[in-house]
């Protein structure tokens, strides 16, 4: 069973992929930070992002008020995947999801359903063969089941701001849209976005390829995202797509994702 401190247990879950792999959930400070520590290398590294929080630290206000799903590697005693979830209970504490600051989510926020929010989530550069992901989304599969979650969402960035080879993306993610009614607006669009261009789309990270293949679907057009210099794909997913027959799907090289 996988619950936290924040939950009013003190079980913890533990998984392993290999001899030296351990899923868990942070339950402590020093686990999260090091977890933040993970994803300042990754995205201040390979993005460029300008991060806020102590040195060497990505740290936001959504940080405190979500759970921290964390593989580390024993061996090494470093952290080396993680995902931060965010329960629609905890919502109420920041005022709206990480996705509202990017996306009119008015659609979908008016069903009735529990959502859960992905974000943050990133690999190291040594551990982008599949086993960390895998993990990290047998993790996933668990937590939505003892929360009784419906939706997860989240959103998977493009290292491109291209408008017009993201536009051409665009055109080929169409069979992987959600129906109108579950679809979803950037706040800021990505500069020179153009749907009609005829150049070469930008090229899709190995993580989108994998949720696509899963069944995840794509909310609409791309946001542009200054502080991350890249743009964001809003995906969405039911969660009954989200069990651990899925796992397999997920065993290509991986990259960042917010």
């Amino acid at each position: 069973m996988l619950s936290t401190q924040s939950h009013g247990s003190t079980d913890h879950l533990t998984k392993k992929k290999d001899r030296s792999l351990r899923l868990y959930l942070a339950q402590h400070q020093d686990e999260v930070e090091a977890a933040q520590r993970l994803r300042y290398e990754v995205f201040s590294a390979e993005y460029g992002a300008q991060l806020s929080g102590g040195p060497g630290m990505d740290q936001d206000e959504y940080d405190p008020f979500c759970e921290h799903l964390i593989v580390e590697d024993e061996n090494r005693q470093e952290v080396v995947g993680t995902y931060r979830l965010f329960l629609p209970e905890k919502v109420p504490s920041v005022g709206r999801y990480y996705a509202e600051t990017e996306f009119d989510l008015s659609r979908l926020l008016a069903l009735n359903a529990r959502i859960m929010e992905l974000g943050r989530s990133c690999v190291h550069p040594d551990y982008r063969q599949g086993a960390v992901i895998a993990l990290l989304w047998s993790g996933l599969a668990e937590a939505m089941s003892m929360w009784q979650i419906d939706y997860l969402m989240g959103c998977a960035s493009v290292h491109s701001t291209d408008g017009p080879a993201l536009g051409a993306l665009y055109q080929q993610l169409q069979q992987y849209l959600t129906p109108q009614e579950q679809r979803v607006f950037p706040l800021r669009a990505v500069p020179g976005f153009d749907v009609q261009a005829q150049v070469a789309p930008a090229s899709l990270p190995s993580l989108l390829k994998g949720y696509l293949r899963a069944g995840v679907r794509v909310g609409g057009e791309p946001f542009w995202d200054p502080q991350f210099h890249c743009s964001d794909f809003f995906v969405w997913c039911e969660s009954s797509l989200i069990t651990p027959r899925y796992q397999q799907r997920f065993l290509e090289p991986v990259g960042p994702k917010k």
